[in-house]
């Protein structure tokens, strides 16, 4: 007898359906897999066999051959473990099931126990999108699959319940996960703003980077505070909304960083490579493409500490994720794309030593040494940074000075940046976007006009400093952000100088 259950893959970051098919011939006993699986794949035929023995299931002395189609798609994982288990039994005559109208996912124990799987929120979603009415996955997975509304959740611990609930009549079987729904709500930090000594220069540069969403380039002396700066930077964003927490939970789930206790991301991602780290683990890649950390930043941050310590080729790697907000990953079986519309915050020393701006610390590079450090960063990479600002080192006194004045907290500079954030949503809802930092060159002409005074100044600032068109369009981006914390229906000349001075470096 023939049998077919749906399952699903994952292809990129988009899921895909699975038609698995059953067939039970004479032949050498056995289970038989074929269309493409991997390795993992095949070892599932014992798991199966001695999943269902010990669950009270003897298969007969018969060849089971089983097909995951469509052929061309490699199948990887052990996601297909529970369905091509439930096929099997199907395609015995005398167990019918009802499988229509469902995709199912699962790892099998030897006990028959059903294991949880990675990638089951980018499969639901896909389900839910092509019009599947259920979905049975593991039970450690039912909360992660819960996210998408209008499908039901079925979560199994063992391939018995798996069983009895497409055995049953409605009446029996097995309840739907409750749907969760996603409040934005904003969460604790252990650090704030307010632990920020000074800097005010810096807190107002990375005020109007979380504001637009634009890229920041700190240079200062070790121990400025650098490193402090940028770990607080999460703690002015607005809250993720559903379909942020869904974009990027998707994408930890893909990756395997969700568990049963963190069963979603809640917070705007931060995550900090280290300098040694290679340019498949930053773009992402692998034999079966996964993730990179610039797409684990999706929506969040993505700090790059000691900046030109990173090879040269991994940064130049980051170009165009910069430009397109999207990262594609080409194989021989195909290309992969996955987002990464992330805030890129660059840290560096400003020379080798580090002590070139320090002025307690007297600076032990020679002049070709520093001309060397500041070549490593290239300049079509320095074109993509919208913000270069100096962190100098912190006054003694205003350090330790318990009486000084207290520092203004994340709670109220996020307030103006929620503020601006939805003048932005407001005027850019009809383009599709949300932040300046990703208008089009159609739109900064459309949304960023500029009077004449502005146009003079910004005219000379060009000629002067010498900047590329990118570079001018990203001032236009930043002045239209200066000019949303203050309220600004229109770009003025204030905010035209000092979206200049943050990119005095190209000079």
């Amino acid at each position: 007898m023939l049998s077919r259950v749906d399952s699903a893959a994952v292809v990129g970051v988009t899921g895909q359906r699975i038609h698995i098919e059953v067939d039970i011939t004479q032949g050498l006993p056995g289970i038989t897999i074929v269309g493409l699986p991997d390795t993992a794949v095949n070892e599932s035929k014992e798991r199966i066999r001695l999943g269902l023995r010990n669950s009270g299931i003897q298969l007969p002395q018969k060849r089971f051959v089983v097909n995951l189609a469509p052929a061309e798609v490699k199948k990887v994982g052990t996601a297909y473990d529970l369905p091509i288990a439930l096929a099997i039994v199907r395609a015995l005559e005398d167990i019918p099931l009802a499988t229509e109208e469902r995709i199912i996912l699962g790892e099998l124990g030897l006990d028959g126990s059903v294991r949880a799987i990675q990638g089951v929120l980018p499969m639901t979603l896909f389900a839910y999108q092509h019009g599947t009415q259920e979905i049975i996955v593991p039970a450690e997975n039912a909360f992660e699959a819960s996210l998408v509304d209008g499908i039901r959740v079925i979560g199994v611990s063992h391939i018995g319940e798996a069983l009895e609930h497409l055995r049953s009549d409605t009446e029996t079987m097995i309840p739907a996960q409750p749907a969760y729904q996603v409040v934005p709500e904003h969460h604790s930090y252990e650090i704030d703003m307010a632990h920020v000594k000074g800097q005010a220069l810096a807190k107002r540069a990375l005020e109007i980077a979380a504001a637009g969403g634009h890229n920041v380039l700190m240079t200062g002396p070790p121990g400025s505070g650098k490193t402090l700066l940028s770990r607080t930077l999460p703690t002015i964003l607005p809250a993720m909304d559903k379909e942020e927490v869904l974009d990027v939970s998707q994408l930890y789930s893909i990756a395997g960083k969700l568990s049963s206790d963190e069963p979603l991301v809640v917070k705007r991602p931060f995550r900090s490579p280290h300098h040694t780290a290679s340019a498949t683990s930053l773009i992402g890649g692998g034999s079966n493409p996964r993730p990179g950390e610039i797409s684990l930043s999706h929506r969040g941050v993505l700090f790059l500490d000691e900046f030109p310590e990173f090879p040269r080729a991994v940064l130049e790697s980051l170009r165009q994720p910069l430009e397109d907000r999207v990262v594609t990953v080409s194989r021989v079986q195909g290309s992969y794309t996955f987002p990464a519309d992330f805030m890129l915050i660059a840290a560096q020393n400003p020379c080798p030593c580090g002590y070139l701006t320090d002025p307690d610390k007297e600076c032990t590079c020679s002049q070709s040494q520093i001309v060397r450090y500041s070549q490593k960063i290239s300049g079509p990479l320095l074109d993509r940074i919208d913000m270069v600002i100096q962190v100098d080192k912190v006054k003694t006194e205003e350090l330790i000075d318990q009486q000084a004045t207290s520092e203004e907290s994340s709670e109220s500079i996020r307030s103006r940046v929620e503020a601006a954030r939805i003048r932005q949503r407001d005027r850019l809802k009809s383009a599709g976007i949300r932040t300046n930092s990703e208008m089009s060159v159609a739109q900064i002409q459309e949304y960023c006009p500029l009077d004449e005074s502005s146009q003079h100044i910004l005219r000379q600032a060009v000629t002067r400093m010498n900047l590329s068109a990118r570079a001018y369009n990203r001032i236009l981006k930043l002045a239209r952000t200066i000019a949303d914390l203050e309220g600004a229906d229109t770009i003025q000349v204030p905010h035209v100088a000092e979206a200049l001075q943050y990119r005095e470096r190209d000079s």
